[in-house]
């Protein structure tokens, strides 16, 4: 009977052209080849290498079966990584960390999509700001993370950033006013302090510094505030998707945050994980 792993030596070499390549890409020493190669040539009854100058060259025989070994090899592997999918799509878990408009409006559509195609997939969803998220997905505590970024620049650390969508942010006000300049003397509702830092740059361009009178990241408190005359503030568009009051008039802004996608580490990604992924894809483009 032939082994299989004998098989996959004689395809290496074939692959490789000499013992010393297929020895390296198999992490195996170079007698152990050899010693794989003459016992699968005991098991054929063939001749299967022959010896040329320094090296070796496959037989007429040898030839035959390694291409053949390279056929049961490939789809050996197949077979494995098909079930190994298949079994990680039955048992697997994946762990999401989304800011909160992510969280109301993109992700549910996609959970529900995987739930339908991948019922048994366990699914943690977390609310997290992106710089936080970021930090857990480098910690190994998050599987992915659909964060936000005001620029194009994508980080060098490991992190495998994937476009998703852009979502313009929007100015909330009760009296007419098209531009944050148009309100330089209102009383402003802010995002904490590590949110505001995009409202304070847009505001500086425009040549003034909002008086910040109440501090919420809040959509629903923050437009609550809004209609009732204390003040103005901005909300991307996602999240008026979620909430938007009566009273209160949106204007677009020529700003936009871009969302994206974000996984660590090298590809590919675990079976669970890219389950996710392509429910997110498919919902986000619908």
């Amino acid at each position: 009977m032939l082994d299989l792993v004998r098989l996959r030596v004689l395809a290496a070499v074939a692959a490789h052209g000499s013992v010393t390549a297929a020895a390296a890409a198999l992490h195996y020493t170079q007698p152990t080849v050899s010693h794989h190669l003459a016992r699968l040539e005991a098991a054929t009854g063939a001749k299967l290498v022959r010896r040329s100058g320094r090296g070796i060259r496959l037989t007429p025989e040898g030839e035959v079966l390694a291409r053949r070994a390279a056929e049961i090899v490939g789809r050996v592997d197949a077979a494995d990584a098909e079930l190994a999918e298949l079994v990680g799509l039955r048992t697997g878990r994946v762990r999401v960390g989304a800011f909160s408009s992510a969280l109301s409006e993109l992700v549910p559509p996609a959970a529900a999509a995987l739930r339908g195609d991948h019922p048994n997939l366990e699914l943690e969803l977390t609310d997290l700001h992106p710089r936080v998220a970021l930090e857990q997905l480098r910690a190994g505590e998050l599987d992915l993370a659909i964060v936000f970024r005001y620029d194009d620049e994508q980080p060098d650390d490991g992190i495998r950033s994937t476009y998703l969508r852009d979502d313009p942010i929007h100015l909330l006000s009760r009296r007419t006013g098209e531009t944050p300049a148009d309100h330089r003397d209102s009383d402003w509702i802010a995002g904490c302090v590590n949110c505001r830092s995009e409202l304070l740059q847009h505001c500086a361009e425009a040549g003034f510094t909002p008086r910040i009178a109440f501090t919420s990241d809040d959509v629903i408190v923050k437009q609550a505030l809004v209609r009732a005359g204390l003040g103005v503030t901005t909300a991307p568009g996602l999240a008026l998707r979620s909430h938007h009051a009566a009273g209160v008039r949106s204007t677009e802004l020529p700003i936009v945050r871009r969302i994206y996608l974000a996984t660590y580490g090298e590809p590919p990604d675990p079976p669970a994980t890219r389950a996710f992924i392509e429910a997110l894809k498919r919902v986000t483009l619908e």
